[in-house]
């Protein structure tokens, strides 16, 4: 049993979950728990997803957000179906 054995993915740091997912459009709302910048990549994972993408774009009110602090909720395009509860880590 070695003790550095890790997994393959990184797990990186918890910065928010999905409170809501518009399937239609393919758009998750992440309650941030801390900052998020474009070019951030991220970690989505719960259920059956784990996968992770970089941050394109994101919007709070529909207008186009370069950086997103924490206690924001913040609009972003994502790769895959989600739900709610699932956690958002930055890595």
């Amino acid at each position: 049993m070695a003790k550095n054995e890790t997994s393959n993915k990184e797990e990186g740091k918890l910065i928010g979950k999905i409170t809501h997912y518009f399937g239609n459009i393919g758009v998750a709302v992440i309650e941030l728990s801390d900052t998020l910048k474009v070019g951030d990549t991220i970690r989505i994972v719960g259920g059956e997803a784990d996968f992770t993408q970089v941050v394109d774009s994101m919007e709070y009110e529909h207008e186009k957000l370069k950086e997103a602090k924490k206690g924001k909720s913040i609009g972003l395009k994502i790769a895959q179906k989600a739900h709610e509860g699932y956690k958002v880590y930055k890595i």
